[in-house]
């Protein structure tokens, strides 16, 4: 896919080291967040972080999330009083009777600071429970929208951390009444992420993974009116995405998929290229879950022979058969993603142009033949007519490189840096059971001059071991 590589986790905004430091020094003690909140509190006149601008999380593309050096940009690294400061930072969360919107705010960005920038289950452990409380009850109140924002917010990071089974049966009503009551869309769209979250790492089960799919579908074929957000963009992009996410959990979706393909086609016609993207992701997705590995007690004349169209460097791995129809009428709806790949309307801006172009190709590609995946530097063989190009691959930190080559896994990656941002490879490799069961295993670089961290890594896999790295897969 062109400018794939460039954009894999590219957001839209930024901040420099040095303004991400001083808003993870401005709270130092609990003494002096209860004392300081007002003068600690959000000034116009400095950069807002990440956890401040909570409004702007949702991106402007599916694609757009961060850059390949934001996965280990980690201002917090060296806080060698992280873990008082976080339990200090608990403390004021729990001692509520005390607190103010401001402080709860500055508590709570704090909070998701500490948790993105840091693996801290063990020092949690025992306050899951309680946390919890808290930020419902700041969800449930809603008494100002950054401190709701924030505490959804901390609620995701609590849930990729704590990994509890018994957090979505609690925070399930809290979080579906916030997506349909509240009178703020920024608030709608920050639940939907956080619901999702706590879906997947909170124990609902396949059922449970089901409804919501349910419900984000509704709302994007509403096109969010039925949660009262009518045309809100960044409601429906949610939605969407996070459709995605849950749907990478159930193996089976062959009863859903004509139905969920249609409304998908519906919003590729949207106005917004981050709607649009997300639907064609969702696209792909299903197209590529209509084929399953070959079993073993499978022969080849029970398959047929469109086996013959397996792109040569996959032929290596499990032979992907088709099972059934994702959609019944893919003509149509590959002449509706090639007109979004080469999309020229002058109401596009320039940036948007280039990511649908980019996006499409790479969607399209897949539903032609859904045993491709994502690509980047897509080409065209002029005498054949196929598509060609090298599989997506991330670098993490020194020693990481994974191979982004089915949909699944780049919907999970996009997913797990929504919510860890610059954290994402400490949680990583300091061995986060969910985001460890949600990725491929890393592979190891052939080189590197940093054999400390090699080691490192090593053992915080445990158990996980490191492939040998080969990414010149050409198709």
């Amino acid at each position: 896919m062109p400018d794939l590589r460039r954009q894999v986790l590219e957001s839209g905004k930024t901040i420099s080291r040095k303004a991400a430091s001083r808003e993870g020094s401005r709270r130092t003690s609990r003494t002096n967040s209860a004392q300081n909140s007002h003068q600690s509190s959000r000034n116009a006149s400095r950069p807002p972080s990440d956890e401040e601008d909570i409004g702007n999380l949702s991106d402007d593309t599916a694609l757009s999330i961060g850059s390949l050096d934001d996965l280990t940009d980690n201002p917090d690294l060296d806080n060698d009083n992280w873990t008082q400061e976080l339990s200090d930072v608990i403390q004021d969360i729990l001692d509520r009777k005390r607190s103010s919107v401001l402080s709860r705010e500055e508590c709570y960005a704090a909070f998701c600071r500490l948790l993105k920038c840091h693996y801290a289950e063990e020092h949690i452990r025992n306050r899951v429970s309680d946390l919890m409380g808290a930020f419902c009850r700041s969800v449930k109140f809603e008494s100002s929208v950054r401190e709701t924002t924030l505490a959804l917010r901390a609620l995701e990071l609590l849930v990729i951390t704590a990994f509890d089974n018994v957090i979505y049966e609690n925070v399930e009503p809290i979080l579906t009444r916030s997506i349909r009551d509240s009178t703020s869309n920024i608030v709608k769209a920050a639940a939907i992420r956080c619901l999702s979250a706590c879906t997947i790492f909170g124990g609902a089960g396949e059922d449970g993974m089901l409804d919501q799919m349910t419900f984000f579908l509704d709302i994007a074929a509403s096109d969010g009116q039925s949660i009262n957000a009518a045309d809100d963009s960044n409601s429906v992009t949610a939605a969407l995405q996070e459709w995605g996410v849950l749907a990478v959990e159930i193996e089976d979706l062959e009863s859903e998929s004509e139905d969920a393909i249609q409304i998908f086609m519906d919003q590729l016609d949207s106005s917004e290229a981050s709607v649009q993207i997300a639907a064609g992701e969702n696209i792909a997705l299903l197209y590529e879950k209509s084929y399953t590995p070959q079993e073993d007690d499978e022969d080849e004349e029970d398959i047929g022979d469109d086996m013959d169209d397996q792109p040569s460097s996959d032929r290596q791995g499990p032979k992907l058969v088709k099972r059934y129809d994702a959609y019944h009428n893919t003509h149509e709806l590959e002449q509706q993603l090639q007109s979004l790949a080469t999309v020229h309307s002058k109401r596009i801006s320039k940036r948007e142009k280039k990511s649908l172009h980019s996006n499409f190709v790479s969607i399209l590609t897949t539903v032609e033949n859904p045993r491709r995946g994502p690509m980047y530097n897509t080409a065209i063989d002029q005498e054949t007519n196929r598509h060609y190009g090298n599989k997506l691959t991330v670098k993490v930190g020194r020693q990481g490189l994974m191979n982004i080559d089915r949909w699944w896994k780049w919907i999970r990656l996009n997913s797990l840096r929504r919510i860890l941002q610059g954290g994402f490879s400490v949680h990583y490799f300091q061995g986060n059971r969910a985001v460890l069961d949600s990725l491929p295993v890393m592979v190891r670089q052939s080189t590197s001059s940093d054999k400390g961290a090699a080691k490192r890594a090593a053992k915080a896999r445990n158990s996980h071991r490191w492939a040998v790295h080969d990414h010149s897969d050409e198709d």
